[in-house]
């Protein structure tokens, strides 16, 4: 049976808008204009609005995000792979610092082992200059301000210490050298108040300033010499750079300065930081170096010719002492002298050594040579007899002797115990048929003696003087030499003359050094020196009896050498003395020579002083009396026992017609 279905239910359709006529016809609507806007005319055109397309946007966005991403990468790429090591090299220069460690110079000691030149502790005072920056000290003068702090401790300039320190892109300066630890003690005792006022500053809400925070320093070694000017003369100095400035320690600079090492740490605010990046070489310390100088000696010799030269108003003087079987110098003296450990008050025309730079005329003490060549050429003995006439005429000059006199009627000793100019020139006469035959004979023994070239010492600056050849000699050279004028010599030549002989006519070259001891403490002795037979063993002998005559006969001109219980052999000497200024002769050369005891020498002893101006000049009267109290207390400090037997007493004049 067929459903029934419900009956639809009729739904009305929308209404139609009715057209012109009335009708109901499918017309397009007519359009509703939209209302005017406030701020638009009535009479104006509406206009429709249409929203942009955000792609082109998103695309230039994206494009630039792609560019810095992509500079990103090529900068990270050339810090992490092309420049990777000249960063890091930076980075390991600010974060590590490195400096030199300083070798311990080795000592230099006397004979005995007393120090003459040692090191001390010492301090460098240096500075990190970034330290000293706005953003570091928190201070924007900050290296204006630690200079004034520093520059009357460091005795620097304020100036100086501010550029020093206002050099921001370094990490090390040096400010000071080889300061005393209590000069560091000052500057970290202010270190100190200046950080704890920067800490309560900074506890109070203010900047905690601290402008000295960047002042460090370094461990180092400052030379310091014990006695004094003792014996500077043959030390030298160190300079400002730690190097050996003058004598011995400029000589031996590279056997007392060792090797220097070198720390390298890592570095925060100025404080080490402990890291396993740190390195360091060891320091080498120098070698101690022994002199053969014995310093009470050289005290006694100093002492001397310093009161000689002061009380003579004098230019300057010297003293050698030397052991007449070694060579070894026992004292090498010099007035005026000067402090090493002050430079800063040191006269120029005192720095050196005198006793080996000066060079002079030696005068009467150089007649020991004509002698000894007349001797050794059989030319004449002690004994033979010399007729001195008061003038002498030779080539184009009138020589004389010191004072006028009558003819003297001397024997060859008596012509070297009075110092007759005119008895030397007429036995050196005798060295040859002719005049030029006899000045050959006599240069060839002066050159054996060591005149005309340096002593051997190897010491900076030392002068040969002055020998001309043979051939060279002027008119009046040939007669003047032959009595100690027209050559030149310094006092260490004088002194090893008379060490020849005392020697048995046996030159020893001249020493300084004894031995050094390396830092491990082994100790080398230095080479045994070279020596050169001058004379035979019978010349040397009978002039040491000749100059016995000088000092121990009544009409010697050295008595005031005299030294009771030792028999003595020496020499005066005065010479005319050639002023450096005005280049000609002007005041004297005053000289003492000589050995003892004479039967068995041990010391030789050789003083002279430059242009005494007070007092005598004769070198008997200025000369004689420093001999001997260098040469009592030198036999005394050496243990030498006196003389065993009397002098033997050689004739000094003869009566006319004596045969």
């Amino acid at each position: 049976m067929p459903s029934k279905e419900p009956p639809r239910r009729r739904v009305p359709g929308p209404a139609r808008p009715r057209n012109a006529a009335g009708g109901t016809g499918r017309s397009r609507p007519t359009a509703r204009r939209p209302r005017p806007s406030a701020g638009r005319s009535r009479g104006s055109t509406p206009r429709s609005l249409r929203l942009g397309s955000p792609r082109p946007r998103l695309r230039l966005v994206g494009l630039a995000l792609t560019v810095v991403m992509l500079a990103f990468v090529v900068r990270l790429l050339q810090v992490q792979a092309v420049d990777a090591s000249t960063y890091a090299a930076k980075a390991q220069q600010n974060r590590y610092l490195e400096y030199t460690v300083a070798a311990e110079r080795g000592e230099i000691t006397d004979r005995n082992g007393i120090a003459l030149a040692t090191s001390v502790d010492a301090h460098n005072i240096t500075a990190d200059p970034k330290m000293f920056t706005p953003e570091d000290s928190k201070a924007p003068d900050a290296p204006q301000q630690a200079a004034a702090l520093l520059a009357p401790i460091l005795g620097k300039d304020v100036e100086e210490l501010t550029k020093k320190l206002s050099a921001p892109k370094s990490r090390y300066t040096l400010l000071a050298s080889r300061q005393t630890p209590q000069v560091w003690k000052q500057i970290k005792d202010l270190k100190a108040a200046f950080a704890e006022k920067a800490q309560e500053d900074e506890a109070n809400g203010g900047p905690g300033a601290n402008v000295l925070a960047g002042v460090l320093q370094e461990p180092t070694t400052k030379r310091v010499y014990p006695n004094g000017d003792l014996a500077a003369g043959i030390l030298g100095f160190v300079n400002a750079e730690g190097k050996g400035g003058g004598g011995l320690e400029s000589k031996l600079n590279k056997e007392l300065a060792g090797q220097d090492g070198r720390i390298r740490y890592a570095q925060s605010g100025g404080r080490r930081v402990p890291t396993a990046g740190a390195r360091e070489v060891p320091a080498v310390p120098g070698a101690d170096i022994e002199l053969t100088i014995d310093r009470d000696i050289q005290w006694a010799a100093q002492r001397a010719i310093a009161d000689q030269v002061k009380k003579s108003k004098a230019d300057r003087g010297y003293v050698i002492v030397q052991n007449t079987r070694t060579g070894e110098v026992l004292a090498m003296a010099n007035a005026p002298g000067y402090d090493p450990n002050d430079l800063s008050q040191v006269n120029a025309a005192t720095l050196g050594n005198a006793a080996l730079q000066d060079v002079y005329e030696p005068g009467s003490t150089s007649k020991v040579m004509s002698m000894a060549a007349v001797l050794e050429e059989k030319a004449a003995t002690p004994g033979t007899h010399v007729t001195v006439p008061n003038r002498l005429h030779r080539g184009d000059r009138l020589f004389r002797d010191d004072i006028d006199h009558p003819t003297w009627y001397l024997t060859l000793n008596g012509v070297l115990a009075k110092s007759s100019n005119i008895g030397t020139i007429l036995a050196t006469g005798q060295l040859g048929r002719t005049q030029a035959e006899a000045n050959k004979v006599l240069h060839s023994y002066l050159r054996k003696f060591g005149i005309g070239s340096v002593t051997g010492l190897g010491y900076p600056g030392e002068s040969p003087g002055l020998l001309a050849k043979p051939q060279d000699w002027s008119t009046s050279q040939q007669f003047t030499i032959p009595f100690g004028q027209g050559l030149s010599l310094n006092a260490m030549q004088a002194a090893s003359v008379y060490s020849t002989i005392a020697n048995g006519g046996v030159r020893i070259v001249p020493t300084l050094v004894r031995g050094t001891k390396d830092a491990d403490g082994g100790y080398t002795a230095a080479p045994a020196p070279g020596q050169t037979r001058v004379v035979s063993e019978k010349t040397a002998k009978t002039l040491s009896v000749m100059l016995e005559s000088v000092v121990d006969d009544h009409e010697g001109t050295g008595t005031k050498a005299a030294i009771p219980g030792y028999r003595v052999a020496g020499k005066t000497g005065t010479a005319n003395r050639v002023d450096p200024e005005r280049g000609g002769y002007h005041g004297y050369t005053a000289s003492f020579a000589g050995f003892a005891p004479s039967d068995d020498p041990q010391v030789t002893v050789y003083c002279a002083i430059q242009n005494p101006t007070k007092g005598s000049y004769f070198g008997g009267q200025t000369c004689g009396p420093i001999y001997k109290k260098v040469m009592e207390f030198a036999l005394k400090t050496l243990q030498t026992a006196p003389s065993g037997s009397k002098p033997a007493r050689l004739p000094v004049s003869f009566q006319p017609g004596e045969q």
